[in-house]
């Protein structure tokens, strides 16, 4: 592969934050409504994130209905059915079709990831962000057509703890030159929100977080993270 513009477009793979419908995982510790309050924070935090990185197009490929919760100057393009390698190549090939690359991809779960987003993809064809979950986070792929998205993700096995190992295989047997990113947390179960939210307090997950979980008041762990040096997480 030659050497790679900037990332041109970003975008966000997302489920529409509806009670019983996402964050599943969450429901033993907290009620659907609850797990579905903290999907939505989750989301306008990466949505916010997204929409603060400047001269990128900004696409939204959901599952579901768009809210109020969708910021101005998102394309919002719907999923294809079928398992995460499917709707990953279609999120892929749609936007593709419409806009310019190189092409990140981001999900929902993970609205700590603002201070990662500037991704440098100088002597890179591509970039991989992993999960500390065993899948990943985050995935920058050159403009292509169809075919090659659909032969990059198909039967890579999703949801598993090899599954950001698989799909670095698979991008390296395309003889693309992979840039690792900084690994993160999924927000998957209720350890993983405790641990995200306080690495995050300024965010409106950890907000949301603290009114669930009944830690902390949302407007109380805003004023501690105001207060709270740099690099330091809340008590």
């Amino acid at each position: 592969m030659s050497a790679v513009e900037p990332v041109r477009t970003i975008v966000v793979l997302a489920k529409a934050p509806e009670p019983g419908r996402v964050k599943t995982r969450l429901h033993g510790e907290f009620t659907p409504e609850q797990a579905a309050d903290l999907a939505r924070a989750a989301l306008e935090d990466t949505l916010d994130a997204v929409a603060a990185v400047p001269d990128v197009a900004r696409v939204l490929v959901l599952d579901g209905e768009a809210g109020p919760w969708v910021p101005e100057g998102f394309h919002v393009i719907p999923q294809v059915e079928g398992g995460l390698d499917r709707r990953l190549a279609g999120a892929f090939a749609e936007t593709a079709y419409e806009f310019e690359g190189p092409i990140l991809l981001v999900g929902m779960d993970t609205p700590q990831l603002a201070p990662y987003l500037d991704v440098d993809m100088a002597r890179h064809d591509a970039a991989l962000g992993l999960a500390e979950d065993g899948g990943f986070w985050a995935i920058v792929l050159p403009k292509g057509l169809k075919d090659f998205y659909t032969s990059l993700f198909h039967g890579v096995p999703m949801s598993e703890p090899t599954t950001g190992a698989a799909q670095l295989e698979r991008m390296r047997e395309f003889g693309l030159r992979v840039q690792i990113l900084p690994t993160l947390r999924d927000v998957d179960d209720p350890d993983d929100a405790s641990s995200v939210a306080r690495s995050a307090p300024g965010s409106l997950f950890a907000a949301a977080w603290a009114e669930a979980s009944g830690a902390d008041s949302p407007s109380g762990l805003r004023e501690r993270a105001l207060t709270t040096p740099p690099g330091e997480m809340l008590p």
